[in-house]
């Protein structure tokens, strides 16, 4: 049998978006069924996130993640009020008593053990992947690959656990028995990424430049507990667009050899339609979002197409700080994939929520519905608070691996206040930029003076003006005779006027700073006793600079 038999065969004899596909595909390194009313061919439509202080509203065919419920009873209870549900997953163990049994004959739905090692966001992820799998076709046509499908087929023909993988070791799919594997395939299956480590390792070694360099399988021998390993890099010409793995005990055969480079090829096509769709999907979305953001006559018709929310909603403003300047590619790269989970963040806190990459920044409408706002201690609402901290979860997810910082905008209580929101967002992500800061997210209300002095510092630049007065000729003093006047004067104004705490911060004498604060104020002529006259040399020093 050809990898295309097999692949063929293996399309045809599985339902599209069934629950049984998705179990087969994910294996029971994943998910296991705990309990089930029979046959497991029902649609699935999507995925849902349980919250027990939220009413449950699940479509027909949705697949519940019951974060939180692990007892016999509420899961009984959890099956009951699910609706049409395709399937809810619990944690394992899953405690699965009769009531439970009797609640899944009765409701038809499904319960499925998750394993302990995976996070909830990370089976969110991989079953929304499974789902888009096929959603490039056009109506009436056949995907023209299933990479799920075509790394069982090719696991089925090989006789190993397979994974194919893109530039960045990312997994894109796997075949099932990955149990058969070790603990390293274990790991990167569940974290959707090749560990850090064993990439150093096989880097190293110099396989993934072997890999790179052949067009032909390469046969790996891995050192410790690891199973080796037989992978080929995926290429368009000399593009590299991926890599598929298989983990072996030994050489592949002839035949075997072949079947691997085979759907190396047929990966590249599967891989270069996703690019070209993706990418004009993105363009199409980043467009629309654009649109909105912007407000205007047009906002109405692209929220519509968007569908997204259009009130209560805060506009998040995202961009990384630490992007390789020698590499651009590489760069855009990282900002698609930063933007792509930002997206997934943002649609499991509200369903109508929007994420797009526009120029640099990755922009979010992020709806909030936690009732009429209440003014926060810091000039804010509720909703706006919790905007932030929707955004520092989100940073932390993501850690150091993208480093970033957030701009949040003050509420939108209708479509005609998003272009507000998101100017909001864009001058508070400006802040935390002059700041010099990283992993940081800072709401508008917040660091809103910081933002009037970089705007009226703009103004200043743009009219060529520069520092007068007093301020003027303390700067022109230190440039001429290499004093300290203006960091003398700082440190007075900072400390508001104890002299002891001001000597102590620029680590001098309380006497000296005496005498420099006295010589200051003859040579500037600054009356330090004119609280005006206090606020136009401090407001200088902010705009100007020392």
């Amino acid at each position: 049998m050809t990898l295309y038999d097999a692949y063929g065969e293996w399309m045809s004899s599985r339902p599209r978006a069934s629950l049984g596909r998705i179990l087969h595909d994910l294996g029971s390194t994943v998910l296991d069924v705990a309990a089930a009313p029979g046959e497991l061919d029902a649609e699935v439509t999507g995925v849902h996130i349980y919250d027990p202080l939220d009413e449950l509203l699940v479509p027909p065919g949705g697949i519940v993640l019951a974060v939180g419920i692990h007892r016999a009873e509420d899961i009984q209870s959890l099956l009951k009020s699910a609706g049409r549900a395709a399937g809810i997953v619990v944690k394992v163990p899953v405690d699965v008593d009769e009531r439970v049994r009797a609640a899944v004959a009765e409701t038809g739905v499904a319960v499925l053990g998750l394993t302990r090692a995976a996070s909830w966001a990370q089976i969110a992820a991989l079953l929304r992947s499974l789902l888009a799998e096929g959603d490039l076709a056009e109506p009436g046509e056949e995907p023209h690959g299933d990479l799920f499908a075509l790394a069982n087929a090719l696991c089925a023909l090989l006789d190993a656990p397979v994974t194919i993988e893109d530039r960045s070791s990312r997994v894109l799919a796997y075949s099932g028995r990955q149990d058969e594997a070790d603990a390293g395939r274990i790991e990167t299956v569940l974290g959707r990424q090749v560990p850090e480590r064993y990439q150093r390792m096989l880097d190293e070694r110099g396989l993934i430049k072997e890999l790179y360099q052949s067009r032909a399988p390469v046969y790996m021998e891995l050192p410790g507990d690891l199973t080796n390993r037989t992978a080929i890099a995926v290429r368009s010409g000399d593009e590299i667009l991926g890599s598929i793995w298989a983990a072996v005990h030994e050489p592949l055969t002839e035949q075997r050899h072949r079947a691997l480079a085979d759907a190396a090829k047929v990966v590249a096509l599967r891989l270069l339609r996703e690019r070209a769709g993706a990418d004009t999907q993105r363009r199409l979305r980043a467009d629309l979002l654009s649109t909105v953001l912007a407000g205007g006559s047009g906002a109405a018709e692209a929220a519509g197409r968007l569908g997204v929310a259009t009130q209560r909603l805060c506009v998040l403003a995202a961009q990384l700080t630490d992007l390789p300047e020698a590499d651009p590619a590489r760069g855009e790269s990282d900002r698609q994939r930063f933007c792509d989970a930002l997206a997934l963040h943002v649609a499991t806190i509200h369903p109508k929520a929007a994420a797009a990459l526009v120029g640099s920044v990755a922009y979010a409408m992020l709806p909030l519905t936690s009732g009429l706002p209440l003014t926060s201690g810091d000039g804010g609402t509720d909703e706006e608070a919790r905007a932030v901290r929707i955004a520092q979860d989100f940073l932390a997810r993501v850690g150091p691996r993208h480093p970033a910082n957030i701009g949040v905008g003050r509420l939108a209580d209708s479509l005609g206040q998003v272009a507000r929101s998101r100017a909001d967002a864009d001058r508070a992500l400006r802040v935390l930029r002059a700041r010099g800061t990283s992993g940081e997210t800072a709401g508008y209300t917040t660091v809103h003076f910081e933002s009037l002095l970089l705007q009226v510092a703009d103004v200043a630049s743009a009219e060529e003006q520069t520092p007068t007065g007093p301020y003027q000729r303390l700067l022109a003093h230190d440039r001429e005779h290499g004093s300290e006047l203006v960091t003398t004067l700082r440190a007075y104004l900072d400390a508001f006027g104890d002299v002891n705490l001001a000597s102590a911060r620029v680590h001098v004498h309380a006497n000296t700073f005496r005498y420099r604060l006295k010589r200051l104020v003859e040579i500037s002529g600054l009356d330090l006793a004119d609280s005006d006259a206090r606020l136009t040399v401090m407001l200088q020093m902010r705009i100007f600079g020392p």
